[in-house]
């Protein structure tokens, strides 16, 4: 262990954030997401350190402050009592050491038994290699700090490619997720890749925290999923043992895996005195359009709460530099698992953000209808719907929103297909970009249930409380605030609408 008295902030970090606190004074807070965690300025991607440190959630993120596009990382932070109100915080880690001065990439975080806050992050230093080319050598490192202020272990790395099983690339080597075991000992999974690029996630141990070492491959791709494996989050829920992970350039299967880099869950059983785990079930984690890079927190209550980067790699970068900010991150959910199936749903805290409620039922249409009450870009709404009485199967429903007359975001199902589909190629874009996801989904009889979550920018819809879910970003003019239904035959649907406040 180190002496923590008196942080040694290099100067890397105080311009960073000496710059960040004048710049945010520039962007306009309309402009920004209410609820969801977006970068304080610049840009934003993966999720880090999510964890519960003095009373509050506390999550980092990657971080380029001075550009809205990606660049040397840094790793920004902020706060939150109920998940959905955030306080930013310094940044707490730039690229200011021999080991890490080419970016500080993704970590996690756990509290030490003497109270102190402890970071586990990759540094990145960029190296001449043998052929003369330069490659980025990653390795893991430490920063321990009191929720504010860290300091970097003065014996950084604390695991190098000296760590690495012979065959594993000591360039594709990130994003440790921690965890403490019952005994009061760690462990935490790597991301990483073999020589020839195909994904694992490793395995290390460590008495304190601060002395790893490499047990050994907890699960190999052998070619299935992607390539290299980023992001990897491990942990036991309703008796299951679930991984997640990030794959890079996955292939398309059926309805999984759209997404290029893209979202996988593993869902098996686990041996914890061999370490061994046995898939048996595989599934995308969201079925939409930007969501990347997951993280998960066991909150004191005992739910398991998952974050992820509300963007994919495709499109973030298609952006003008005059754009001051890039970057947020999904609404937090909470996980279950049920008949080998990840299931999601909105943390709760959610629902103290209810206003008033607009309830219709039994509403019987075709074609298109607007409902009294129900318009906005805050806002939480439940959908049920189902063939009308003594009707023939409906074609086609969908729910349009972030609507005016030039405007529309959709999502519609189709119930001979089994199929529900979020598309944004109206919402105001004005590129060849990814404009619509679909998702193979349970129904019975032509019966659905949506959940639908806007915050200005974005759209989070929840298939039968949580069996799917599609995320997708959206960058309307905010005046575009309608809702409007449609259907292809003849449907009964039940609505229950809140504004989020």
């Amino acid at each position: 262990m180190f002496d923590m008295e008196v942080f040694m902030i290099s100067q890397t970090l105080r311009d960073a954030r000496k710059y960040e606190e004048a710049m945010e004074r520039t962007i306009e807070k309309e402009q920004k997401p209410d609820f969801h965690l977006c970068t304080r300025v610049g840009w934003m991607n993966d999720p880090n350190g999510f964890s519960y440190y003095k009373g509050e959630y506390h999550l980092f993120y990657q971080y380029h402050p001075y550009d809205s596009h990606w660049g040397p990382m840094h790793w920004g932070h902020a706060v939150s009592a109920d998940l959905l109100h955030w306080r930013y915080l310094p940044a707490a880690l730039a690229p200011d050491r021999e080991y890490d001065r080419d970016g500080c990439f993704s970590g996690s975080a756990v509290i030490l038994p003497d109270g102190r806050h402890l970071l586990l992050y990759t540094g990145v230093s960029r190296e001449a290699q043998p052929d003369g080319s330069m490659r980025d050598v990653q390795t893991q490192c430490i920063a321990i700090g009191d929720g504010v202020d860290y300091e970097k272990y003065a014996a950084n790395p604390v695991l190098t490619k000296d760590d690495l099983p012979e065959g594993s690339s000591k360039f594709d080597f990130r994003d440790p997720k921690m965890w403490q075991k019952p005994d009061g000992s760690y462990q935490c999974v790597v991301g990483n890749c073999t020589e020839d690029g195909d994904g694992q996630v490793l395995l290390f141990g460590s008495p304190n925290g601060i002395d790893w070492k490499y047990e050994k491959i907890l699960v190999a791709n052998r070619g299935r999923y992607g390539r290299m494996w980023e992001c990897p989050d491990f942990f036991l829920l309703d008796g299951k043992a679930v991984l997640l992970t990030s794959p890079m350039d996955m292939l398309p299967h059926e309805f999984e895996y759209h997404n290029g880099n893209g979202t996988l869950c593993l869902i098996g059983s686990y041996d914890e005195e061999t370490d061994t785990f046995v898939e048996e079930h595989n599934q995308a984690v969201d079925y939409g359009i930007d969501f990347y890079a997951t993280q998960t927190i066991l909150a004191p209550d005992g739910r398991r709460i998952m974050v992820a980067w509300m963007q994919n790699w495709d499109t973030c970068n298609l952006h003008t530099p005059a754009q001051p900010w890039l970057g947020q991150m999904t609404l937090p959910r909470e996980l279950s698992v049920k008949n080998g199936r990840l299931y999601q749903k909105p943390v709760r805290e959610l629902e103290a953000m209810q206003g008033e409620e607009v309830r219709h039922e039994k509403v019987t249409f075709t074609d298109v209808i607007r409902l009294s009450g129900v318009e906005g870009r805050k806002v939480d709404m439940e959908l049920t719907v189902r063939p009308a009485d003594g009707s023939d199967m409906y074609h086609k429903f969908a729910v349009r929103f972030a609507q005016n007359d030039t405007y529309q975001t959709s999502v519609s199902f189709r119930p001979h297909e089994s199929v529900v589909k979020v598309d944004r190629k109206f919402s105001g874009s004005r590129r060849a970009i990814i404009h619509q996801r679909r998702c193979l989904v349970n129904h019975k009889d032509g019966t659905i249930k949506l959940r639908i979550i806007l915050d200005k920018f974005s759209v989070e819809t929840f298939v039968n409380d949580g069996e799917h879910v599609l995320t997708a970003t959206m960058y309307t003019d905010l005046e575009a605030e309608g809702i409007s239904f449609f259907a292809d035959g003849e449907v009964t649907m039940d609505v229950v609408k809140y504004e989020l406040i």
